[in-house]
């Protein structure tokens, strides 16, 4: 038995530290990491991938499994994976973003519907921009995207070669920045047609106070909303394209710093 845990081990050290990558950057990877993708499968995949990177892991630490060593290895490379996967889950939350200050500037934040995807609760208008950006995630082969980033990740940051420092983390923190800058200028036409209405109307009721144009207002704000989330819309691909390269460029910086060091 010792003799065949003795040959086992270096198979494991190979595949485990690949895995536990693998595995935190599609928990926290979009779509791939959505609650409408079961454990199992996400599991299932991490495996996969890690077997099919095991010629980009060679000379793995080899430890044994159950000493602190490997515990602190093991926490080391879920942080790698979940800091990437949550740099790439920035695209996604900005069209999130988008569809919540949309639903708030048309009047339908109260029109919330079971979200499959996230397991909870929200606005129809974020759910209907969600599902179309997940089209456009596989329409761009963002899949592949995904699994060679994860690929060159073992090439920039080797397992075994330790923790590469606060710089990583630094740069996806201040990067959420951008989250919030570009879904506002998606949302800034939507905004400013409906405050332009509103305002029309406040002047209109100032003017004519008999006719009660407070009442049509909600269904003319509406109508303006999605007349203006209609053209939104169809510069939507071109924005998530340009915010993954963005994401891609900012990785490959770290992955440059990385090796020069």
């Amino acid at each position: 038995m010792e003799a065949l845990l003795a040959q086992l081990l270096p198979w494991l050290n190979a595949l485990w530290w690949p895995f536990v990558r693998v595995l935190a950057f599609l928990s926290a990877a979009p779509v791939l990491g959505e609650a409408m993708v079961p454990v199992t499968v996400r599991i299932l995949v991490s495996l996969v991938l890690a077997v099919v990177m095991l010629p980009l892991t060679q000379g793995a630490l080899s430890v044994d499994p159950l000493s602190l060593q490997a515990v602190a290895a093991t926490l080391e490379q879920a942080v790698i994976g979940g800091v990437l996967g949550l740099a790439f889950h920035f695209t996604m939350s900005v069209i999130l973003l988008l569809g919540f200050v949309v639903s708030s500037q048309m009047g339908l934040s109260l029109a919330v519907m079971n979200d499959p995807l996230n397991g909870q609760s929200s606005d129809v208008v974020s759910s209907l921009l969600l599902m179309m950006t997940i089209i456009i995630f596989f329409s761009v082969d963002g899949h592949l995207v995904l699994a060679g980033v994860i690929g060159a990740s073992f090439q920039a940051w080797p397992v075994g070669a330790g923790w590469p420092g606060p710089l990583l983390l630094q740069t996806v923190a201040f990067n959420v920045a951008w989250i919030f800058s570009a879904a506002m200028l998606l949302a800034i036409p939507i905004v400013f047609a409906t405050v332009v209405v509103q305002l029309g109307f406040g002047f209109l009721n100032r003017v004519a106070p008999t006719l009660n144009l407070f009442s049509l207002g909600f269904a003319v704000i509406t109508m303006f909303g999605l007349l203006m989330l209609g053209q939104v819309v169809r510069s939507i691909p071109n924005h998530y394209v340009r915010m993954a390269n963005q994401i891609l460029d900012m990785i490959q910086v770290q992955m440059r710093a990385a090796g020069h060091g």
